[in-house]
């Protein structure tokens, strides 16, 4: 069984929550339904289960009448021996976008208070327009994604002491332990071809075989393919799915710019922005847009027609470059731009899961390269990622002429400072 971190936000949630249900966002396949039918199971005395898309038939109690007490009754016409204990009974309305009035009843729920009421959905974000009424005040939304580098490291047998050693070297920023270090960077590359995606790991656990991680990561993207072709809107679908492929494309160049020209030739970004909004509210990919100034706050020196596109899970984009690739990572072996793109995504996929909002920095003369810009306490918290061990010029002159006070180097060699440079592992990004 995987070890979700999710899973106290939920428990906080209970504990804490005031007249309002909670809604668990994320894309699909991420382990939503089983993290939050094991909540239910563990903390209440009764659990309902209802899933719009594999029983549409349910969508009838959200039909007419949204108070409260109708909606128990109808559910108790459903489900044969329903009990419902005041207090002590989770009621889980899963892949809610299939219903949007069960969205709108939301708040009426929340208001009677008598159960608690968590709803998760997948594509949420392409089909907001349908919900009449959102119920703005009587929700609390948590986002979840596929497992983050540390749930992957317990998923192979690490334990929170062994991952606690390896921190105690990143917060005195010492050298680890070569061997130590060597194999924290075997992990990462098994991350980086593997992903967060709980089928794929659960593939590898059982099988050990990187074909197999292909397969399960394959059968993941025709689905995603699968619901571009069905949710999204005539004219969107074919600019979607392009969208959605062009990216691996995209960031095996030497700038990770998207181009709308690798979508298409001649394209424009008024034919197809629409589209990778589509994917951005599908919860597939993450925008990183480029700043005019690396100062604090990020957002409002943002340059809304410079950006990067990175997958919200690193195996998701190596398997989609395609099974050749698994070994050159494995191996370390992989050269070119493609793999800087990869070793990018990596470390995206590793600060999407700690929610943090993406920007990078380049100038137009391409002088100055930053992969990464964080906002910090008051500051701005740069970060230069190398695949291998290249120089930091940008991040160098960056640090030499601002008053940022640290950057970051992450690379593959071991711990160090010079001057406001610190120079990091790769896997040591889980813990910034």
């Amino acid at each position: 069984m995987l070890q979700r971190k999710i899973i106290h936000n939920l428990i906080n949630w209970k504990k804490t929550k005031k007249n309002e249900c909670l809604l668990v966002k994320g894309a699909r396949q991420i382990g939503k339904t089983f993290i939050i039918n094991k909540f239910g199971k563990e903390n209440y005395k009764n659990h309902i289960y209802i899933n719009f898309l594999e029983n549409p038939d349910c969508k009838t109690i959200f039909e007419g009448s949204l108070e409260a007490d109708e909606i128990y009754k109808k559910i108790s016409l459903h489900f044969f021996k329903v009990e419902f204990v005041p207090g002590d009974t989770l009621i889980f309305l899963d892949e809610i976008q299939e219903c949007p009035n069960a969205r709108t009843a939301l708040k009426f729920l929340a208001l009677d208070n008598k159960y608690d009421v968590v709803a998760s959905g997948s594509l949420l974000g392409i089909n907001y327009k349908e919900v009449s009424s959102v119920p703005v005040g009587y929700e609390t939304q948590i986002e979840m994604h596929s497992l983050d580098f540390e749930e992957f490291l317990w998923a192979l047998g690490l334990g929170e002491q062994a991952i606690g050693f390896v921190r105690e070297y990143f917060d005195r920023l010492e050298k680890i332990p070569e061997s130590m270090h060597t194999q924290m960077m075997k992990y990462l590359r098994e991350y980086a071809v593997i992903g967060g995606m709980p089928a794929v790991i659960n593939r590898y656990l059982e099988t050990n075989n990187f074909n197999d991680v292909q397969k399960e990561q394959e059968k993941i993207l025709n689905s995603y393919l699968d619901d571009i072709s069905k949710y999204a809107s005539m004219t969107e679908k074919p600019k979607a799915r392009n969208c959605f492929l062009s990216i691996p494309r995209q960031l095996a160049k030497e700038y990770k710019k998207f181009q709308f020209s690798l979508v298409e030739k001649g394209a424009t970004a008024r034919k197809y922005a629409n589209s990778l909004e589509w994917l951005r509210d599908a919860n597939l990919i993450r925008f990183c847009f480029n700043v005019s100034t690396p100062s604090f706050p990020l957002t409002a020196y943002e340059r809304e027609d410079q950006y990067k596109i990175y997958l919200n899970d690193i195996g998701m984009l190596v398997a989609m470059y395609g099974f050749e690739i698994k070994k050159e990572i494995i191996g370390n072996t992989l050269k070119g731009p493609a793999k800087g793109g990869i070793y990018e995504n990596l470390i995206a996929d590793i600060f999407i899961k700690k929610d943090r909002r993406l920007n990078y920095f380049k100038t137009d003369n391409s002088s100055q390269e930053i992969e990464f810009l964080l906002n910090g306490a008051g500051t701005v918290i740069p970060i230069e990622v190398k695949s291998g061990s290249g120089s930091t010029v940008s991040l160098n002159n960056l640090l030499s002429n601002t008053d940022i006070k640290t950057g970051y180097k992450l690379t593959s060699g071991n711990a160090g400072q010079e001057g406001k440079k610190i120079t990091l592992p790769l896997y040591m990004a889980m813990f910034l």
